[in-house]
């Protein structure tokens, strides 16, 4: 199976899983949908590392030193993205794939 081409505006990390997943599996449409949200996150848990890298881990603030707020949202878009895959089903091995649902691409 050749790779989907992404959808646009995903950023590079999200177009590569697209491109990672769509060359390993056939996806019905339903799913391509999933995987986009999938990718999506993956772009915005990029931005939200970027963020933090730069800013450092901690904010001072009138109440005090505390976490970077994009630590905690990427803690709940980590949180999405584990669920989303999930929802993908999309196994850890090729035997796994053969037995279950997907169609793996050759």
């Amino acid at each position: 199976m050749t790779t989907q081409k992404p959808p646009s505006g995903l950023s590079a990390p999200g177009a590569a899983l697209w491109a990672a997943i769509t060359s390993e599996y056939e996806l019905a449409q339903h799913e391509l949908a999933v995987l986009l949200e999938a990718c999506r996150t993956v772009d915005v848990l990029q931005q939200l590392d970027d963020l933090v890298r730069t800013d450092g881990v901690t904010n001072t603030s009138p109440q005090g030193v505390r976490a970077h707020p994009a630590l905690v949202e990427a803690r709940q878009q980590r949180l999405t993205l584990a669920k989303l895959f999930a929802a993908l089903a999309i196994p850890a091995d090729v035997d796994t794939a053969a037995r279950g649902r997907l169609k793996v691409a050759r």
